[in-house]
């Protein structure tokens, strides 16, 4: 697992400013906010080493306008709603802040993005899936990712309808992205003939799943379905296992990252299923360059990484067109990109904020690892 000491976190708060030359001349910034500590750390330091990398290649690149140099401000929401709005409201408080990457977890996001539109503050997301978000109406949201209401009924056809599985149970972490994951799922679901034969909801930082799991193995489920995110799993799958629990899981892009494999084991893990959104960055010639130089300096690549130094790079682009430090300018320039070359496809928007276009792979844990099974394409 790859580590991020104290006095490294630190210094992405001056990248790209010269030592001993902070105040010397003029520079913009863009935040950045994920877990950055706690049981998701992991996947939140793959977010911001994707959006350091791209702050780096914009400064190699020149001064972002005039003599311009561009920062990035780092900090942590903890996955916590309430922390995310303490964040929120540090960014906006520096006026070198023209937008912000982030947050990762659509709890977190959600909670933020009032902060954000009052201030006038772009915020784009590399993660949050929740299509509520998008429906508040606020012009300052984009995404770079697809979401739940394209993730989760693409998930529902391919249990049903490749896999030919009828009877199911379904959890989630009741969080704004776990529950709103599993209702789109168990919609789809039951649209397409099968049955929940129960539904159920835990809550994150729990241990001990037994008496949940008993009761399910007592109604024998073909598949578990779960909404939520990868520490909590990865306990019901060794819990489950040792209760004789045999149904196999399936969730969605919160749960597709390696630390759960780790945590499970490859051998509790062994069949699990999930949906991400995209493909694998490895086999993407347009992504082969960022990946080749992040694994060279970071190890295996993030889950979100690429989605991160995409959405960076994007608003970046934003703050170059814009050539002034003044957030509406950026925010107009955001809304004024049109099929931005990003590394993991085109970037367009429509006129929630929404990503269009972007595609749902399926992916399978064998042997210890993900492996593709397929591509589903929007409709």
């Amino acid at each position: 697992m790859r580590t991020m000491p104290v006095s490294w976190a630190l210094s992405v708060f001056l990248l790209g400013t010269p030592a001993g030359s902070v105040f010397a001349e003029e520079t913009v910034a863009i935040g950045l906010v994920a877990p950055l500590t706690g049981d998701q750390a992991y996947i939140g330091t793959g977010v911001l080493q994707g959006a350091q990398m791209a702050v780096e290649d914009a400064n190699i690149r020149g001064p972002v306008f005039g003599a311009a140099k561009l920062r990035l401000v780092a900090l942590d929401d903890q996955h916590n709603p309430t922390q995310a709005v303490l964040a929120a409201n540090k960014l906006i408080a520096d006026p070198d802040v023209l937008g912000v990457v982030g947050h990762f977890n659509s709890s977190c996001t959600k909670a933020a993005s009032a902060i954000y539109h009052e201030s006038r503050t772009v915020q784009i997301t590399p993660a949050s899936t929740n299509p509520e978000i998008s429906r508040q109406g606020f012009d300052t949201f984009f995404r770079v990712c697809a979401t739940d209401d394209v993730q989760a009924p693409a998930a529902a056809n391919f249990v049903r309808m490749k896999l030919g599985v009828r009877k199911i149970s379904i959890l989630d972490d009741q969080t704004t992205y776990g529950k709103g994951l599993a209702d789109a799922f168990e919609k789809k679901f039951e649209n397409l003939g099968g049955r929940a034969l129960s539904r159920d909801g835990i809550t994150q930082g729990e241990k001990d799943f037994t008496p949940l799991l008993t009761k399910i193995k007592a109604i024998g489920p073909e598949l578990i379905y779960y909404g939520g995110v990868y520490p909590e799993l990865a306990l019901l799958l060794k819990q489950s296992k040792k209760i004789g629990l045999s149904a196999p899981w399936m969730g969605g892009d919160g749960i597709f990252d390696v630390t759960l494999i780790t945590l499970a084991s490859p051998e509790f893990a062994e069949g699990t299923t999930m949906t991400m959104l995209g493909v694998d960055p490895h086999s993407l010639p347009s992504a082969k360059d960022f990946v080749a130089r992040y694994e060279a300096r970071y190890g295996r690549i993030g889950s979100f990484s690429a989605y991160a130094y995409d959405a960076a790079n994007v608003l970046i682009e934003a703050v170059r067109r814009a050539g002034k430090k003044d957030r509406e300018s950026v925010l107009k320039e955001v809304r004024g990109i049109r099929d931005f070359p990003g590394i993991l496809g085109t970037v367009n928007f429509d006129e929630k904020g929404d990503a269009i276009g972007k595609s749902v792979g399926i992916f399978k844990v064998e042997d210890g690892k993900f492996k593709f099974i397929e591509e589903i394409k929007p409709l």
